[in-house]
Order: structure tokens, then sequence, then C-alpha cells
């Protein structure tokens, strides 16, 4: 068993238009942009980063927002909701406010003892806000207050067929079967970091996914640095999965694997972070390029829609 994973590092999704993508996560939720670039295999298309402060791994909600993508069909096969933390004591508030701007989906359940409010983003993805006594430090310069404002990722919802091969995956890369309810099925790293959860949803009849707007693309995990990663690469190779080799990404270096159940899985390094080409008092103002598509920046600065701040 893994123990270098220490939880969740990011989560990366699609989305149809970046300027309704980048209202939402910072003035509706308001969490920080921490960097404004590019899709490194699609560089006509932005890659937008949400989270902290800092963007710190466990905070940061990632986004390929591809002009007027049809939107996806929710099913089995994906990470069906993400879902953040915030402060016990805030979900009614957190009612009011998304009600003030007319959110969709909006709605409050509890699971596993823990009050969760509802919502969907502007391409009917699926979130939730969780209360829990979560000490990270907030964002607050985007009009959430401290008192309410979210920490960073609770867990994330895999919606399958049949769990029990990711289970196997899941308690290999050292989560722990934490408590069932229903048919949903919680693991959780010990010792990790705040964003340590993953909730296995078992739903034999449904129907398959299909990705468009509003679908996670991939999910990623934590490690503390490279040689971390090559390590959880090794065994991973070792236990028969195809695993891509080491991509540098700028802020971080990523390893891509499929899990049976269909959903993308990468392995996500702590470093080098979003402060290696930006201070972190200006992350996510300036376009930031890959070095490779940096001989492009005149015409893709004037093809891609202007994101307001």
């Amino acid at each position: 068993m893994l123990k270098q994973i220490k939880g969740l590092h990011h989560v990366t999704s699609l989305a149809s238009d970046a300027r309704e993508n980048n209202a939402f996560f910072t003035n509706v939720l308001g969490l920080r942009r921490v960097k404004k670039t590019v899709n490194f295999d699609a560089p006509d298309v932005y890659h937008l980063y949400y989270g902290d402060e800092a963007g710190s791994p466990g905070t940061v909600m990632t986004y390929f927002p591809f002009p007027n993508a049809s939107r996806g069909r929710h099913g089995v096969g994906e990470v069906g909701r993400t879902s953040f933390s915030v402060p016990t004591g805030t979900a009614a508030a957190w009612m009011d406010r998304l009600a003030t701007f007319d959110v969709q989906g909006l709605s409050q359940d509890a699971r596993f003892g823990q009050k969760r409010v509802l919502f969907d983003g502007p391409d009917g993805d699926a979130f939730a806000l969780v209360e829990s006594d979560d000490e990270r430090a907030p964002w607050t310069g985007g009009g959430v207050s401290d008192a309410m404002a979210i920490r960073g990722f609770h867990s994330a919802d895999m919606r399958l067929r049949d769990g029990s091969v990711s289970q196997e995956l899941l308690q290999f890369m050292g989560y722990e079967k934490s408590e069932t309810e229903g048919n949903i099925t919680r693991f959780i790293v010990p010792g990790g970091n705040e964003a340590n959860a993953i909730d296995l949803e078992r739903l034999p009849d449904a129907q398959a996914a299909l990705q468009g707007a509003g679908s996670v693309h991939h999910i990623a995990f934590a490690v503390e640095n490279r040689a971390r990663q090559l390590e959880v690469r090794e065994a991973l190779i070792d236990t028969g999965y195809q695993v891509t080799p080491v991509i540098d990404r700028d802020y971080f270096y990523a390893i891509y694997f499929r899990s049976p159940g269909g959903v993308l899985f990468e392995v996500a390094t702590n470093e080098p972070g979003f402060d290696r080409d930006e201070d972190t008092a200006h992350l996510g103002e300036a376009l930031k390029l890959p070095s490779q598509h940096e001989h492009l920046r005149a015409r893709l600065e004037s093809m891609l829609e202007p994101i307001e701040d």
C-alpha cells in the first residue's frame, strides 16, 4: 500500500464560457483566480485555476472553457460531484448567498452527519459545500467573509456501476474505508491534507456519463515532490496500470492513468507551485503561457476572450 499520496491536489473540469466560469468561481463562490494560462494541447483555450490565496494543493478547481461546448451527460464512470469545505454552521448563510445569485439546483441534505449545500455550476456541474471543522485559512479577497469562506476541497464523489475494483485501487493508493451510508462508501487518507476523502457511489443501473461542459475531466491526487511521484508511478506500473511519463505542467509535475471505473486519475506534485512565475500578491492577473506557446502570445491575446478580474 502506498503512503505517498496525501489527498486531493486539484480537480479539472470542462466549461463552455470563460467569463461566466470566472465570474462564478470568483464572485459567487469567492475563490481566488490563481492562474490564467492556456491548455497545453489546445492553446487557443484558457486553463483557469481557482483556489485559496496561494493555490495550495487541495484547494484548486481548474477549468478548460471551450467556447460554446455542448453540455455533458452525468452518469457512471465520472467524478459526479465535487465538494468544498465550509465552516460548521454556515449552510444557511450559503443557501442565502447562492439564492441571491440565482444559482441553480440549490438544496440541502446531510451525509455522514455533515450538513451539505448542493448546487449546480453554470454548465450543470454538481457541487456541494460541506460543513466541517476545517482549520485551513481561506481566501477572503473575493467578497466572502472569513466566517463562511470556502477552505478548500472536502471530497469528491466517484459514480461507478461497480466500485469493487476502484475500491481496491484507492486502498492501494493509501485510502482506508471509513464508513458506508446506503450506496455510498467513504474512503479517507490517514494523515493526509484536509482534502482527504473520496466517496464511491455505486449506481449499477445508471447510464454511462458523456463528457462535455460541466463534466470533470480528471481528478488529481497530491504527492510532496517528484521523488515521491516516481515511487507512485513505479508501483502503479508494477500493479499493471498504464501510466504516462512525468509531464511538466509548469506549476506541478503530473502523471496520468485511467482508473478501472473509467475516471482519469492524475498524481501531481505539490512543487513548484503557482508563485513560480508570479508574485503571490498578483497571482492570476497576467496571461501566463507555457514556454512552447510563448511565440503565439500576440495571436492568443487577440483571440482569447478578455476576462474581467
